[in-house]
């Protein structure tokens, strides 16, 4: 780099894309106060799924969803399950370098994970602890 180039900037990520700051204590107040149901369907639509099947990968039943969306916002618990999914989908455009691939990507079933699409792998917070594991081993070459 010379003098007269600017220094490239990271882009910001997945993340800042759904309105949500990637500052742990920015996440923590946010799903506190419940994620405005705006974030909720950001997400939906970088996953490429509807509104409903996001609501079932996250445990949100469909009444309660209805309600949620004349509220604005999420319930803190439902926001958690939320951000779950969203911080997977940042982790995996990191490491797959696109978004639109890491989409995908989340939505195909996986041999690592028993066959299972990684976003139904983490449907719990175990599930989506094996799924980032099995992205840091995708980033490091390990074979899995």
């Amino acid at each position: 780099m010379d003098a007269f180039t600017p220094p490239v900037r990271p882009e910001p990520g997945v993340l800042h894309g759904l309105g949500l700051s990637p500052r742990p204590t920015d996440l923590i107040e946010a799903v506190k106060a419940g994620l405005p149901i705006r974030t909720f369907r950001a997400l939906a639509e970088a996953l490429d799924v509807s509104d409903a099947e996001l609501a079932r990968l996250t445990g949100i039943s469909g009444t309660t969803l209805t309600r949620r969306k004349r509220a604005g916002a999420l319930a803190p618990e439902e926001s958690e399950r939320v951000l779950r999914l969203a911080r997977l989908l940042h982790r995996a455009a990191e490491v797959l370098g696109d978004p639109d691939a890491a989409a995908h990507w989340l939505k195909t079933p996986n041999l690592a994970l028993g066959g299972l699409a990684p976003l139904a792998y983490a449907e719990t917070e175990i599930g989506a602890r094996e799924v980032e594991n099995l992205l840091g081993r995708i980033e490091y070459g390990v074979y899995s």
